[in-house]
């Protein structure tokens, strides 16, 4: 989408921020939410044990925003997938967004976000593209945009629904609420990545925004940094011939075999079909994968996936999940 519909009467979402000493950097990000066109949003911080000014921070924006808007909460102290899947469980009713300690939001991040979602009577998530800026924000590139379709057959081999830029409307959040328990069971490797495949595999609408909606710091401290340069591609083909990516398809597929009444049928036997590959020898793996139409959106990131299923770096030595 490149302009979003018209904006429909405000409905209150909840931002969900997972915090853990971000002193630096927050005070900016909290300054972008307060100048959100869209009026209507509340906040719940959640920090994982700070050992820096970060709650103090956080405290004195509370102070400065009406009774209730922000919530400072403790986190689980064991990293930010499990932070924010923990702020899922404890969000209210209502739509939610996403939102990383060390970004600058664009005054109508949010408007953009609601404005998409508000034409869709079922699930719906949406995700645009960012600014790449350095760690004194000045602008570097803008994200990619992404070519091929949105859906589960992506989404259970690619994360690209980014999460510090994910909106979810009301029965879409509803779902990740459910979802969340056994994802955290699992250990899943990265909260946007699991939103990406709950979603497409739920069935609901997926929308991927041309424009930019914030700045997306890089600096140091950073968990995920720029992932579209030729070295960062490189680096994750390497991990991925290297094993470690079998194994977070593996988690993955743990948490969405917990929850497979949640997908379409047709996406229960994707689950499947992708269950009997982690635990195939390679050409019959590839095979198995191939037949599922699978895909990751570039040729040679497609081409990666299946080599590293010939290569068997994908196999899991344990017994295969069973269906439920």
């Amino acid at each position: 989408m490149d302009r979003p519909p018209p904006l429909a009467p405000d409905h209150p979402v909840t931002i969900l921020l997972a915090s853990f000493d971000g002193a630096a950097f927050i005070g900016a990000q909290l300054d972008s939410i307060a100048r959100q066109t869209y009026r209507t949003w509340r906040l719940i911080v959640s920090d994982d044990g700070s050992a820096d000014a970060t709650r103090d921070i956080v405290a004195g924006f509370a102070a400065s925003r009406p009774p209730g808007q922000v919530r400072l909460i403790d986190g689980p102290g064991r990293g930010a997938t499990l932070n924010f899947l923990h702020l899922l469980s404890v969000a209210p009713e209502g739509a939610v967004a996403f939102c990383d300690q060390d970004d600058v939001w664009f005054p109508d991040k949010l408007a953009r976000a609601m404005a998409a979602l508000s034409p869709f009577h079922g699930p719906a998530h949406y995700a645009a593209r960012t600014v790449i800026a350095d760690a004194a924000l000045h602008p570097v590139a803008e994200s990619r945009h992404f070519p091929r379709p949105l859906g589960f057959r992506n989404a259970v081999v690619q994360a690209i629904m980014a999460g510090n830029t994910s909106v979810f409307n009301a029965k879409a959040a509803a779902i990740l609420r459910r979802c969340a328990g056994d994802a955290q069971t699992a250990g899943i490797p990265s909260h946007d990545w699991w939103a990406y495949q709950i979603m497409g595999g739920a069935g609901a609408e997926l929308i991927h925004d041309r424009q930019p909606v914030l700045l997306y710091r890089q600096h140091g401290q950073s968990e995920m940094g720029r992932n579209d340069t030729i070295a960062a591609m490189s680096h994750r083909i390497g991990r991925l011939l290297a094993g470690e990516y079998g194994g977070w398809l593996a988690a993955n597929h743990a948490a969405l075999s917990a929850v497979r009444t949640e997908l379409l049928p047709e996406n229960r036997r994707i689950l499947d079909g992708l269950g009997k590959a982690l635990h195939q020898r390679g050409p019959v793996a590839a095979a198995t994968m191939a037949r599922l139409g699978l895909y990751r959106q570039t040729r040679p990131g497609t081409a990666a996936l299946f080599a590293a299923a010939l290569m068997g770096r994908l196999r899991q030595c344990g017994p295969s999940s069973p269906s439920r």
